[in-house]
């Protein structure tokens, strides 16, 4: 490993990690408390975790975020391969170490993500993604919020799973969805949440980065 990628690869692990562990034990208390629980842990998650890394690595801890970055041209490929790397395998341990801590409820890690019809599962995450990485560009990438930028990012995946949860579980973020789903065993429905947030990912990052820069 290049020794300049070994400080932001971990930060983007750790951060992945955060973010997967706290949302995975918060979807298991849904079932009772209902879509609030997981959509304000996954926000505060994000916060936190911004707050702890992201002047570090950035903070994407998450393979669509990090996907915006590689497009417009505000990382290049050989960091954007090391960071998905790292957020894949942050997100496959935080699940499966879940799985473990709470007596192995792989079925339940599994069902934060319904498998749904292909197209509307798609572009469903597809919209919420945008929404997330819009937030991102003008907060965060823009510089338009300071030190706020990690709350209204955190607030915007709130808003989002709110939304969508009930849904499709509201993922908008491909480690969130592969690691719960190899901890369950169950990879047959992950495809859709691939595609839907690396296309809203991508329209929001051009979109902002070209049209609404200043």
């Amino acid at each position: 490993m290049d020794p300049k990628m070994f400080k932001p690869t971990l930060a983007e692990f750790l951060g992945t990690f955060t973010l997967i562990f706290v949302g995975a034990c918060a979807v298991v208390l849904a079932g009772q408390f209902g879509v609030l629980v997981p959509a304000f842990a996954h926000g505060f998650a994000v916060i936190g975790g911004a707050f702890m890394f992201g002047a570090i690595s950035g903070g994407h801890f998450n393979p669509a975020v990090t996907f915006a970055m590689l497009i417009t041209q505000n990382i290049n490929l050989f960091k954007a391969l090391y960071y998905w790397v790292a957020q894949f395998a942050g997100a496959i341990l935080a699940a499966l170490m879940v799985g473990t801590l709470t007596g192995g409820y792989g079925e339940t890690i599994g069902s934060i993500s319904p498998t749904g019809e292909f197209v509307k599962v798609a572009v469903f995450e597809a919209i919420l993604t945008f929404f997330l990485v819009s937030a991102i560009f003008q907060t965060a990438v823009h510089g338009r919020a300071g030190n706020l930028a990690p709350i209204a990012i955190g607030l915007t995946l709130t808003m989002c799973i709110l939304a969508g949860g009930p849904f499709t579980g509201a993922s908008l973020n491909p480690a969130r969805t592969l690691g719960p789903a190899l901890a369950a065993g169950n990879i047959a429905y992950v495809i859709p949440y691939f595609v839907g947030p690396a296309l809203g990912a991508a329209f929001a990052a051009l979109l902002h980065s070209r049209f609404l820069k200043d």
